[in-house]
């Protein structure tokens, strides 16, 4: 029987090349082969695991955000919408002593037509905010509502501070606001700063602190102006309509005189007073005819002593003695003004066209009065 002889084949197989590993001894260059169920395990695990990497950052990114939220919405930078009806405005002494209705129709018609361009401010306060700045951007939102309660004017936009910010801080924040106003006149800033010095809440003691306190803002000249119409209004407040109404040379030119002619300032009040009701032309008038504007060709602003300055300037001689009145007529008011060999009668009536002879019986009749 022959017996098989077994072949045997020479299978050339590649050498595996083996490298360095650090520390450690020599691998295999070659990786063992994975089965699909290991190839896919491998990757979900990868998967997942570049998931949660982005699911983590994510997270930092929102906690980063948050905290970025709050600290903005702590400075007041964070804008939201506010309901009218949780705002209130008695916390702050108001620069503006009230908004008329004739002043919110240019801005009332400016936010129906393109919304409101500069957010009111305001102090979170329990259940509801405070005011800060924005007045008469909330009296228009206010008019607006009521004249058209479906238009969403329900809510303003503000911006919210936190509570903690100290009275003083809330006042800089509201006159700050105001001084860029070109319409905030001399009496509105002084009657805020006598009621920031007689307030409690705040640690000035007198109206020149409270000046400095809230309008160190500004040029040394104006605070002068300031604590020159707060001074003003100190003997007259009780006697003007509309103090906001005067100009910074006439109520510096009043000032002046009641402080050289103190006797003057009774005559002033009792003119004031006995006027009745009046706008605030009328009122410029008297004091117009106090300080003799208008009739002398002088200018009250030019010879206007430096604010906060009582003393008359040397060698300028002091004004004369002058009383003003007004009486009451069928014709009106007659503005009367007195002085040494004077007496002036304004009236808004024609005298040219009145009879030559009863204007001269009536004025030797007055006369005859006065020698009486």
């Amino acid at each position: 029987m022959t017996k098989k002889r077994r072949r045997v084949f020479d299978i050339d197989m590649p050498e595996e090349q083996e490298k360095p590993r650090p520390g450690g001894p020599r691998i295999s260059s070659l990786e063992p082969r994975r089965g699909p169920m290991a190839s896919a395990v491998r990757e979900n695990a990868d998967s997942l695991r570049d998931r949660a990497e982005t699911e983590q950052a994510i997270r930092a990114e929102n906690d980063a955000l948050a905290h970025e939220y709050v600290s903005l919405r702590n400075q007041g930078l964070v804008l939201q919408r506010v309901p009218l009806g949780e705002i209130r405005t008695t916390k702050l002494v108001r620069d503006r002593k009230s908004v008329g209705a004739e002043d919110l129709e240019d801005l009332k018609t400016s936010i129906a037509q393109i919304g409101l361009s500069n957010p009111i401010q305001v102090e979170a306060a329990g259940d509801g905010f405070e005011l800060v700045q924005g007045l008469r951007r909330l009296t228009a939102f206010r008019a607006l509502d009521a004249e058209n309660p479906d238009g969403g004017y329900d809510s303003i936009p503000a911006v919210v501070l936190g509570q903690g910010e100290s009275l003083e801080g809330l006042y800089r924040r509201m006159v700050d606001e105001n001084l860029v106003r070109t319409d905030i006149s001399f009496a509105e800033m002084a009657a805020l700063a006598r009621s920031y010095a007689e307030s409690d809440a705040t640690t000035a003691e007198t109206t020149d602190e409270a000046v400095d306190a809230l309008y160190g803002s500004v040029g040394k000249q104006k605070r002068s102006y300031i604590r020159a119409f707060a001074k003003l209004l100190t003997v007259l407040e009780r006697h003007l309509q509309h103090p906001q109404a005067i100009p910074r040379a006439l109520g510096l030119a009043v000032r002046k005189r009641i402080e050289a002619e103190p006797e003057t300032l009774a005559d002033l009040q009792r003119t004031l007073v006995t006027g009745g009701a009046r706008d605030a032309a009328g009122e410029l008038e008297i004091l117009k005819a106090y300080v003799g504007q208008g009739e002398t060709g002088s200018d009250p602003a030019q010879d206007a002593f430096p604010a906060g300055n009582s003393a008359p300037r040397a060698g300028k001689s002091p004004r004369k003695a002058r009383t003003t009145f007004q009486v009451q007529s069928p014709r009106g008011a007659a503005k009367c003004t007195a002085s040494m060999g004077r007496l002036e009668l304004k009236l808004d009536a024609d005298f040219t066209t009145m009879d030559r002879r009863k204007l001269e019986a009536a004025v030797q009749q007055l006369l005859a009065m006065l020698d009486d």
